[in-house]
């Protein structure tokens, strides 16, 4: 077989494996492996490979951003400031039509920035915000969709996960992905707000019925207010600290991630939602995502070596230079390869195998690749919401206690944020400014 041959071989090789339930990064190392032991016919030089994939990839001062920001964000949901950002976000727009989702929505955004975990969003929200929703009258269907769609701002408002990840295999700045991901973070946020708005004035029989709204505005109008200032000020405190330093030229994503740690660590102890014994649950915890993380890495690497080594790249970028198609119909087949990928492969294991196929054709076509880049972030977490893997939608179900909201409820609630991600892409498409502005301030 030609290097060509292997390569397109191994990428087929590498969906089924993932798909029959094989990790990713086991997946990746294997195939990559044995592709490059038949490009070479020998054992050692795959196996040199291997140890220099880990050399070139995780062996950097910069790779320290991965676990102090993932330690930061345990200690986040440890203080519940999750609970916190959704009163907040309930003060300031509660009382609107639909004010409860568009809370959720806020309230995802601002948790985002000291997350950076889809999933952590909506494994929090599903406890607070989906039965405040339903206690006021709320659908079921609404109330799980709104949480399930705004999970997504946790991989996208930084600091994100999946915006390091891209930042590593595409030899990126993190921080100027960070910067990247502010501007489209924020327009989604604003575009899933306003289409609750507009949901709850003209289809009010989807979000929350005419009765219900009356009795929980009545409601609100008998609550006391409280202190919005003092229930927030943690969590604005702690954004402020970490993404206020990094923009501030203060210090970098990697040294913005230890003092975001120590002031989450803070607020924990001091409100006394962390002994010894969940500190040492939460250091473990970190400990088994950082290690699963740089197995990715260091396995997306090998993966982007047996690529270039087969040809594939190449292959690629000459089959759109022929096809005639152009950098917007690459970006269109792009998308909509990346979404159909998400109807059976997680986020990363998306990322990890489209942007090494896509970087030289990205290249060729003179596209700036932290714009790509986050347009690849919200084309892959578009799978969180799809069936029938939809990674959220499931941490959603499992973590709910009732048993009248089924899993199809929590997928069709979700399918509007699905389609309103498609429109933010194409506003940013449209747009590059909103992603790549930041950057050069």
């Amino acid at each position: 077989m030609t290097g060509l041959e292997i390569g397109l071989l191994s990428i087929l090789a590498l969906l089924l494996l993932i798909w029959a339930g094989m990790h990713v990064s086991v997946a990746l190392g294997l195939v990559s492996l044995l592709a490059i032991w038949e490009v070479r016919g020998r054992w050692s030089v795959a196996a040199a490979a291997i140890a220099q994939a880990a050399l070139d990839s995780i062996d950097s001062y910069v790779f320290g951003v991965v676990p102090l920001f993932v330690l930061m964000g345990y200690l986040v949901g440890v203080s519940d400031l999750g609970r916190d950002a959704f009163r907040l976000a309930d003060r300031v727009v509660g009382r609107l039509r639909g004010g409860m989702g568009v809370a959720t929505v806020g309230a995802n955004a601002a948790f985002a920035a000291v997350t950076g975990i889809s999933i952590a969003s909506a494994a929090v929200f599903t406890k607070v915000a989906v039965p405040e929703m339903m206690r006021l009258g709320y659908l079921p269907r609404f109330a799980v969709g709104v949480v399930a769609g705004s999970s997504v701002l946790g991989m996208l408002i930084p600091p994100s996960l999946l915006l390091i990840l891209y930042a590593v295999v595409a030899e990126q700045s993190v921080g100027d992905m960070f910067l990247a991901g502010i501007g489209p973070g924020l327009l989604m946020a604003l575009v899933f707000g306003v289409y609750i708005v507009l949901l709850a004035r003209f289809r009010p029989d989807r979000v929350q019925p005419l009765a219900a709204a009356q009795a929980a505005a009545a409601a609100a109008r008998r609550e006391r207010p409280g202190n919005v200032f003092a229930e927030g000020a943690p969590l604005v405190g702690l954004i402020a600290l970490v993404l206020g330093g990094i923009y501030g030229g203060l210090f970098t994503p990697t040294e913005a991630g230890a003092v975001g740690a120590a002031g989450a660590l803070l607020v924990a102890v001091a409100r006394k939602r962390l002994d010894a014994r969940g500190f040492w649950k939460v250091l473990v915890e970190t400990g088994h995502v950082t290690a699963s993380i740089s197995l990715l890495i260091i396995a997306a690497s090998l993966y982007s070596r047996m690529l270039a080594l087969t040809g594939v790249p190449e292959a690629m970028g000459a089959l759109f230079a022929d096809a005639g198609l152009g950098p917007v119909g690459f970006l269109v087949v792009y998308v909509a390869i990346a979404v159909l990928l998400g109807t059976i492969l997680d986020s990363s294991s998306i990322l990890l195998i489209l942007v090494p196929l896509a970087l030289p054709v990205v290249d060729g076509f003179g596209m700036d690749l932290i714009w790509f880049g986050v347009v690849t972030v919200i084309a892959v977490e578009i799978g969180l919401l799809t069936p029938p893997l939809g990674l959220s939608v499931f941490v959603i179900r499992s973590t709910l206690d009732d048993p009248r909201i089924t899993l199809g409820d929590v997928f069709a609630g979700a399918l509007p944020f699905a389609m309103l991600m498609l429109l933010v892409i194409l506003l940013i498409s449209l747009m590059p400014a909103i992603a790549i502005a930041p950057v050069g301030w």
